[in-house]
């Protein structure tokens, strides 16, 4: 065996990169994934199809926070960034949990960005700045708070919420170092290198230098804010491990940061917990935003 990352060979990161075998049928999952957002966005007040950028796929949908929960100076904002490996899913899969954090208090953005193998990693980690870029100038409109933006996202999604915590590009893209609040990135990838040896790289076509490029654990760090990491209980050891040491590396700098465990959940079907006012990931991702569970939140009359 020769091993090309830590202790694997190429047989042993492809099981440890294989999310999708991680479960016995993904179809429900995903299923639910449009499904729950299908009906967020037909019982919630929405702006929906709202461009960030000139492309097609550059569109947010947005979710205001509920009537009478924020604040006159605007609600906290919760951008949430969909996984599928950087080549499945869109936004339409990607606001499950509007219902609970709206009814908590806060504005969700869900984001939309176009899909591997059609444009690189360097091109989708840019859409996702801009989104980022827009939402702070912009959000004001929709009842959001530019000074209180939390980002979250799953699997390829925490990867990118990751790549929105990195330092140096921010001047660039017109926003202020500190345009993150606060952030949860779920099951995330951190460091790309071990996927140039796998099946993912048939799609992600990523050389050494993209990958070390787009890796948020090998990049300047930013100013740092309080995090949240969690995965799924049956995730393999190396997503587990990715997550581990990433916030590892973040409290070491000194950064505020707290692992959530989520018993009983998977790669795909944490994402669902999200609109569970009980959830643990819920709770936690609610206070480091400032709110309470929709069951306990406060009411103005």
């Amino acid at each position: 065996m020769t091993a090309l990352y830590r202790q694997y060979d190429r047989a042993g990161l492809d099981v440890q990169y294989n999310a999708r075998a991680t479960v016995p049928d993904i179809t429900p999952i995903i299923r639910a994934y449009a499904d729950e957002s299908r009906a967020a966005r037909q019982s919630l007040p929405c702006a929906l199809d709202v461009p960030y950028g000139p492309h097609a796929d550059e569109l947010l949908d947005i979710f205001p926070a509920a009537s009478g929960t924020a604040p006159a100076t605007g609600a906290p904002v919760f951008v949430f960034i969909h996984g599928g490996y950087w080549r499945l899913l869109s936004k339409d899969d990607s606001s499950s949990m509007a219902p609970a954090f709206t009814q908590a208090g806060a504005v969700v953005v869900a984001v939309n960005y176009s899909l591997a193998p059609a444009v690189t990693l360097d091109r989708i980690v840019d859409q996702n700045r801009r989104a980022l870029a827009w939402v702070h100038a912009h959000i004001a409109r929709h009842g959001g708070d530019p000074r209180r933006i939390h980002v979250c996202g799953s699997s390829a999604g925490g990867h990118l919420a990751g790549m929105l915590l990195t330092g140096g590009w921010h001047a660039d893209y017109g926003v202020p170092e500190d345009v993150v609040r606060g952030a949860a990135p779920l099951s995330g990838l951190f460091d790309l290198q071990p996927l140039v040896h796998t099946h993912i790289n048939e799609w992600m076509r990523l050389s050494e230098e993209d990958a070390i490029r787009n890796s948020p654990a090998l990049q300047p760090p930013g100013m740092g804010c309080p995090l949240i990491v969690s995965y799924g209980e049956t995730e393999t050891a190396e997503f587990k491990r990715q997550s581990d040491d990433y916030l590892a590396a973040w409290q070491a700098r000194g950064h505020p940061g707290q692992y959530v465990a989520m018993p009983g959940t998977n790669h795909f079907d944490i994402v669902l917990t999200l609109n569970d006012p009980a959830s643990p990931l819920t709770c936690a991702i609610l206070a480091q935003m400032g709110l309470r569970p929709p069951s306990t939140t406060h009411r103005q009359p």
